[in-house]
């Protein structure tokens, strides 16, 4: 799960239907990949964080449990 994804996702208002447009992907899709459950892809990562949120760096945008980053806030 990408708990700083799914914030960023939702402070600004981006429903899981836009950002499934965004990725030419289903809802579904875009839903496994926001959960974990399935990956996204670099490109897919990319165009996240160039559309949605340049503000952010890419690996706090995508950081898990497993590699979760410490004390940073993750703007660029």
């Amino acid at each position: 799960m990408y708990k700083h994804l799914e914030k960023i996702l939702y402070d600004k208002s981006i429903t899981t239907k836009a950002l499934a447009s965004l990725l030419d992907v289903s809802e579904k899709t875009a839903l496994n990949k926001i959960r974990g459950i399935s990956d996204f892809s670099l490109g897919e990562a990319m165009k996240i964080c160039a559309v949605v949120c340049p503000e952010y760096k890419l690996d706090y945008v995508f950081a898990t449990a497993e590699n979760e980053i410490v004390n940073d806030t993750g703007v660029a």
